[in-house]
């Protein structure tokens, strides 16, 4: 079953990826509104999360969908958990790192996840216990064996960023000196996914929502890496922070993190 959900997703997703790439044409005429500090979506962000609900209910009509523009809607155990244009700050200004990002949660378990970059066409794919893959070809994380040399990607706490900003830089500033990188490309889920490809060492940021990381953390998973909240606990979701990595790389960066994120609970 779970490859079958894949298979929905990969549809919805590349549906999805056309209206986003169509966009990039009329970018002078979207109607964009402001959701919050820092947080925008554009008609195309809704065009996308329609198209891909419908690419879900016309196979699933009796599954639960969570999406970031539409919210939650039905009840049940398989929930289909939607970002379709993680970047949108990205997106609308022509800059080429966003995502659609899509999960499949059975009983809150990630089942299946996809990430699709529909600039560059790359298809991150994974299903439980049968490991992750790009473009079909499988994918794993880097066995990096700490921070030094380390390239890491990090994104700012934007939607709070008044109330975490010097705890942020703390981080940034621990982190640097022991990193070789540090890269702030601004799509979450591209940035998890490429963890799972191992092109990226390890990841953290603060303040994200459950769409933004549903799908990376399957791929995650399934590469071999690891994921906790800045405390290394299993509470991400709540707490709306996350550090993930290769497993060495993982331990070695929550080991730095982990000092400066003892005021840090959750983030609106």
């Amino acid at each position: 079953m779970s490859q079958a959900l894949l298979n929905i997703g990969v549809k919805a997703a590349r549906r999805a990826g056309n209206i986003i790439v169509r966009g990039l044409q009329n970018l002078d005429n979207l109607q964009i509104e402001q959701k919050g500090q820092n947080d925008f979506a554009s008609q195309i962000d809704r065009n996308a999360e329609r198209a891909i609900i419908g690419v879900v209910r016309e196979a699933y009509p009796d599954h639960a969908v969570l999406g970031e523009e539409s919210g939650a809607d039905g009840d049940g155990d398989v929930q289909w958990i939607i970002d379709p244009l993680d970047g949108t700050t990205n997106f609308l200004h022509g800059f080429p790192q966003f995502a659609v990002s899509i999960a499949v949660e059975v009983k809150k378990r990630g089942v299946a996840g996809v990430v699709y970059d529909p600039m560059r066409q790359e298809l991150f794919t994974a299903v439980k216990g049968e490991g992750a893959q790009l473009d079909g070809k499988r994918i794993r994380v880097t066995q990096r064996r700490g921070l030094p040399g380390s390239l890491l990607a990090t994104g700012f706490p934007y939607r709070s960023f008044d109330e975490w900003a010097d705890r942020y830089w703390d981080m940034l500033r621990a982190v640097s000196e022991r990193a070789a990188g540090i890269r702030r490309p601004g799509s979450a889920a591209l940035d998890m996914a490429y963890i799972a490809a191992g092109r990226v060492d390890g990841f953290w940021e603060i303040g994200l929502s459950p769409w933004d990381t549903a799908a990376g953390e399957i791929l995650v998973r399934e590469a071999g890496g690891l994921i906790s909240d800045l405390h290394g606990g299993e509470e991400w979701r709540d707490r709306k922070h996350i550090v993930a990595g290769g497993p060495k790389v993982f331990r070695e960066l929550l080991k730095v993190l982990r000092p400066l994120a003892r005021q840090v609970t959750s983030v609106g």
